[in-house]
C-alpha cells in the first residue's frame, strides 16, 4: 500500500500541519518540529516525511546540521535558491544556515 492509500494518522496529520506553516526561505530540523510538537523524535518526524512528505514543502525540513533529506540535495537547492533560503554551502554538500533560516514556529 502506498502512501497515497494509507490513511494519515494523528500525528502525522500534527507533523504535516507544522510543515505547512513554515514560511518560504526558512526551515525546521526533524527534531525541532518533535519539539515543537511535544511529541516523538526526530525519527518519527522522519518516517512522517518519507511517508507523506511528499504533499507538502519537505525541503524545509532537514537535519539538524543543515543538510537536506539525503539523496535530495539538488532538488531540495533548486528550492532554497528559488526562496532565498540562508545557506552555508550551495555546493555539494548543500547546507544551510540554521542560524538564520531557522524558524521557531
Amino acid at each position: 500500500m502506498g502512501a497515497a492509500e494509507r490513511p494519515v494518522d494523528e500525528y502525522s496529520s500534527r507533523v504535516l500541519d507544522v510543515v505547512d506553516e513554515i514560511p518560504p526561505g526558512r526551515v525546521m530540523s526533524y527534531g525541532d518540529i518533535a519539539e515543537y510538537l511535544g511529541a516523538g523524535g526526530p525519527r518519527q518526524v522522519g518516517r512522517v516525511m518519507a511517508t507523506f512528505g511528499g504533499g507538502v514543502a519537505w525541503w524545509r525540513v532537514i537535519r539538524a546540521d543543515g543538510t537536506p533529506p539525503p539523496g535530495h540535495e539538488s532538488r531540495a537547492l533548486a528550492h532554497y535558491l528559488d526562496e532565498g533560503t540562508p545557506l552555508r554551502s550551495a555546493r555539494p554538500p548543500v547546507r544551510v544556515d540554521m542560524r538564520r533560516a531557522r524558524w521557531d514556529g
